[in-house]
């Protein structure tokens, strides 16, 4: 006869501390940032020293990325989490690192998809 183990249920989710949500969403953002930026200039790169120095950076950046979003996971479901982080990282990456460090052009169509991301973002973070 199989016995099955009883497992202590998961503990409530801690109420969630509004700054520190904020900063962790923010830093998310940052290291977001960091992390594609760094990718980009290592693509560019002219030699490998270049390279292996953007790509440290770039994983660096990224492992933040990583610690952040599992410190909102302390806060908040994933199913919260996972789309907020992913929306703010699209639209940090596009607006600040594409557009404004790289100068790359965004056409109308893709502001307009920013912008329903953002709404998105709204929805899914009102819960």
């Amino acid at each position: 006869m199989t016995r099955l183990s009883s497992r202590p249920a998961l503990p409530a989710w801690p109420p969630a501390n509004p700054t520190s949500v904020i900063a962790l969403v923010l830093s998310n953002i940052v290291f977001q940032i960091i992390a594609n930026s760094g990718f980009k200039r290592a693509a560019a790169a002219s030699d490998w020293r270049g390279f292996l120095a953007w790509q440290i950076i770039g994983n660096l950046a990224g492992l933040g990325s990583v610690l952040t979003i599992t410190g909102l996971l302390r806060f908040l479901p994933l199913s919260v989490v996972f789309p907020v982080t992913t929306g703010f990282a699209v639209i940090g990456i596009q607006v600040f690192a594409a557009w404004l460090l790289f100068h790359e052009s965004i056409s109308s169509t893709q502001w307009l998809g920013t912008v329903l991301v953002v709404l998105g973002i709204v929805l899914i973070a009102r819960r």
